[in-house]
C-alpha cells in the first residue's frame, strides 16, 4: 500500500472536490457508489488522464498567453450560427455596408473639389491614432475613412442578433475590435503619414533606430528584467521613499509603519491594505504624488501592507491564507497602537478583501474598525465590465490548467489581458512610437510601477476567479469565513468609496452597487481618470475634478445617473475630501506612537520599503 503523505497535489485535490461534492448531495440527489473494478486493466485512471488534460492545456496556454481557444470559438461559433438564423440581420448589415460605401464615395468627391473637406466619420473620442495632419491629406484621408467605416460595420455585425447574449456579443465584438487594431493602417510604414514622411527625411534611420529598440525589448523580456526606463524608479531611492520601518513579516506580507511627520498625529491609525497583484508603491510614488507621504503629512498614523511576490512554492496558498495574513497585520496594529480603533483603507482587490474581512469581523462583534475607505474596489462582479470578457467557465478551467502547472498566474500572462483591453494605447501606439518612429516614450513613476507586476498563487487565484468572480458570493451572501457566510450589509461602520470616470479594472458604476449592499452611511466619490491615475491624484494636479456625495443608511437608493446629477461637482483632488471625512471621524491629536513595539514580533525590522517590494 503506497503511504498516503506520497499522494500527488492533483489527488489530493480531486479527494477535496470530492468530498466537498459527497457533502452536497442528498436524498434522491446522491449518485450510488462508484463500482471498484479489480482487474488492472479496467481500474479507473488516478490522475494520468486528468494530468494530461492540464499538460496539453498549460502548453497551449503558453501560445495563447492564457486565453483559451475553447470559449473563444464556442463564443464565435454561437455567433455565427445565430447570424446564419438571422435573415434580416443579413439584410441590414448588406444595407449598412452599401450605405458605408456611398458616404465613403461621396466624401472621395468632396476631397476631389475641397481637400479640407469635413471627414464622412470621427473617430471615437478616445481614438488618437489618426490626429496627425496627415491623415486630412490624399490618400491617407481616403485610407483611415476607410477603415473606421469598417470599424464601425462590424461593431454592427456583431450586436444586436437575436439569441446571442450580452457577454458573447462583448466578447465578439472585442475580438474583432483586437483584429481590426492589428490591422489599422496607422501600424503599416506605407499607410501611416507621419511614419512615411520620418522614414523619408531620415532615409530609414528611424527603422533602424527601431529595430534596435525592439530587440533590447526583447532581450529585456527574455531575461526577466524591467522595461527600459524602469531602473530610474528605484524602489526607495526615487519612490515609495516615504520614511517607515517594516514591523512585521510573515510569509504572505511585510508590514510598513511610517515615521510621523507631525508633532500629535490622530489617535486612529490608517491600515492600507493593496491589491495582492500590485505593488504597494502606487500608493507612495514619487515625494510629489504620494498618497502615505500626503496622510503623514496631515496628521496620521499609516501602516502599509506589503505583499510577497509568491513562487510555486506558495502554489496552495488559499484565500483563507490570504485573510488570516490581514488579520496578523491587524493584531500588529492593535499591538502598536494598542486602546485605539483602526481606518481600514483597501485599493482594488485589497478592498474587496478589506470588505468581506469587515464583514466576518461585524458578524463575529469584533468592533476595532473606526471606518473603512475603498480606492476602485468592487464588492459586486454581476457587471465587472470588460474583464468579464476574460473570466468565464471555460477560460477559468484554462487558466486552472495553466496554474496548475506553474503554481503561479504569471505576471506578463496578467498584464496582456489588461493590455489588450487598451490595445490601441497600450500596444500599438509603442508599436508606432517605440519601432516605427524610433523614439523611445519617456518613462515616469506610474509606468515604472505598472511594469514591476506580482503573481498570483494556484490556489488563491481560483478560488477568487470561481467564488468572488464568477459566482458572486460576497454580493450575494454566501462567501463563508471561518466556516460561516459573511454579508457586506453586517458593516455597521462610516464608508468612504472612491471610484474612476475611465476604469476598464472596476467600472465605476459596477463599484457604485455598493450603495445596494452597505447598511451604513456611504460617501461616494467618482473622479476623473483611470484605475490607477485616478486614484494618483494629488493636490495641484491639472485637469482633476471629482463628484463627491454622502448617502445616508435611511436615503433611498439612487441610480447611477441619478447620483451623478445630484451629486457636488468640484475642480481639483479629492485627497483633502478624504483627510476631513476622516478628520470628522477621528478623535483629537496626541503625541504618535513608537514605530513598532520593543518586544517580538512587532520589533523594527528594516527600514521602508523593505524586502518583498523587491521580489521579481
Amino acid at each position: 500500500m503506497r503511504d498516503t503523505k506520497d499522494e500527488t497535489i492533483d489527488e489530493k485535490h480531486q479527494k477535496d472536490e470530492a468530498h466537498g461534492s459527497e457533502e452536497a448531495k442528498s436524498g434522491l440527489d446522491a449518485e450510488p457508489p462508484e463500482i471498484v473494478h479489480t482487474s488492472p486493466i479496467e481500474a479507473p485512471d488516478r490522475y494520468t488522464t486528468k494530468s494530461l488534460d492540464r499538460a496539453t492545456n498549460a502548453h497551449l496556454a503558453r501560445f495563447t498567453l492564457g486565453v483559451s481557444p475553447y470559449g473563444l470559438s464556442s463564443t464565435f461559433f454561437d455567433w455565427w450560427v445565430h447570424l446564419l438564423g438571422s435573415p434580416g440581420k443579413q439584410v441590414q448589415l448588406m444595407e449598412k455596408a452599401a450605405r458605408k460605401a456611398m458616404r465613403l464615395g461621396v466624401y472621395a468627391g468632396q476631397v476631389a473639389r475641397d481637400p479640407d473637406a469635413a471627414p464622412c466619420i470621427e473617430p471615437l473620442p478616445h481614438d488618437h491614432r489618426f490626429e496627425h495632419e496627415g491623415w486630412g491629406s490624399w490618400p491617407y484621408n481616403m485610407i483611415y475613412q476607410s477603415f473606421l467605416l469598417s470599424q464601425q460595420w462590424w461593431y454592427n455585425a456583431a450586436c444586436g442578433i437575436d439569441g446571442v447574449g450580452h457577454r458573447e456579443e462583448q466578447v465578439v465584438s472585442f475580438v474583432t475590435r483586437q483584429m481590426l487594431d492589428m490591422m489599422s493602417p496607422s501600424n503599416f510604414i506605407a499607410t501611416n503619414p507621419e511614419v512615411a514622411r520620418a522614414t523619408m527625411e531620415e532615409g530609414g534611420a528611424n527603422l533602424v533606430r527601431g529595430c534596435q529598440n525592439f530587440l533590447e525589448d526583447w532581450e529585456r523580456a527574455i531575461s526577466g528584467k524591467l522595461p527600459v526606463g524602469t531602473e530610474d524608479y528605484l524602489p526607495g531611492r526615487d519612490v515609495a521613499t516615504t520614511p517607515g520601518k517594516v514591523v512585521f513579516r510573515n510569509r504572505l506580507l511585510e508590514l510598513i509603519q511610517y515615521a510621523p511627520a507631525t508633532k500629535k498625529v490622530r489617535p486612529e491609525p490608517l491600515l492600507i491594505v493593496p491589491a495582492w497583484i500590485m505593488k504597494y508603491y502606487i500608493l507612495d510614488l514619487s515625494p510629489h504624488n504620494s498618497l502615505v507621504k500626503y496622510l503623514v503629512e496631515q496628521g496620521f498614523t499609516v501602516f502599509m501592507v506589503s505583499w510577497r511576490n509568491p513562487t510555486a512554492e506558495d502554489r496552495d496558498k488559499g484565500m483563507e491564507d490570504y485573510f488570516e495574513a490581514v488579520a496578523e497585520a491587524m493584531d500588529a496594529v492593535g499591538a502598536i497602537v494598542p486602546d485605539r480603533k483602526m481606518h481600514g483603507v483597501g485599493y482594488c482587490l485589497g478592498g474587496t478583501l478589506m470588505a468581506a474581512k469587515a464583514a466576518q469581523m461585524a458578524r463575529d462583534g469584533d468592533d476595532r474598525l473606526a471606518s473603512l475607505t475603498f480606492f476602485a474596489t468592487q464588492t459586486d462582479f454581476e457587471e465587472p465590465g470588460e474583464l468579464q470578457l476574460f473570466v468565464s467557465e471555460s477560460e477559468v478551467a484554462f487558466l486552472e490548467d495553466m496554474m496548475w502547472d506553474q503554481g503561479y498566474l504569471d505576471t506578463k500572462q496578467m498584464a496582456g489581458a489588461f493590455q489588450l483591453l487598451r490595445s490601441a494605447d497600450l500596444i500599438w501606439s509603442r508599436y508606432i512610437h517605440d519601432y516605427l518612429m524610433g523614439k523611445r516614450q519617456g518613462m515616469f513613476d506610474l509606468m515604472a510601477w505598472n511594469a514591476d507586476a506580482t503573481r498570483m498563487p494556484y490556489k488563491m487565484h481560483s478560488e477568487y476567479l470561481r467564488k468572488i468572480f464568477l459566482g458572486n458570493e460576497l454580493a450575494e451572501g454566501k462567501y463563508r469565513m471561518g466556516g460561516r457566510p459573511v454579508s457586506v450589509g453586517d458593516i455597521d461602520v462610516p464608508i468612504f468609496c472612491v471610484s474612476t470616470t475611465s476604469d476598464h479594472v472596476a467600472p465605476w458604476q459596477s463599484v457604485y452597487k455598493l450603495h445596494l449592499l452597505a447598511d451604513t452611511p456611504v460617501t461616494f466619490v467618482l473622479t476623473n481618470g483611470g484605475h490607477n491615475a485616478g486614484i494618483v491624484s494629488e493636490p495641484g494636479h491639472e485637469g482633476r475634478t471629482f463628484h463627491i456625495r454622502t448617502t445616508g443608511e435611511d436615503d433611498k437608493f439612487s441610480s447611477p445617473d441619478a447620483w451623478m446629477a445630484a451629486a457636488e461637482r468640484q475642480d481639483g483632488s479629492w485627497w483633502p475630501s478624504l483627510v476631513d471625512w476622516l478628520d470628522a471621524r477621528s478623535g483629537n491629536k496626541v503625541a504618535p506612537p513608537d514605530l513598532g513595539t520593543d518586544k517580538a514580533p512587532f520589533q523594527p525590522i528594516e527600514d521602508a520599503p523593505g524586502s518583498y517590494v523587491f521580489q521579481r
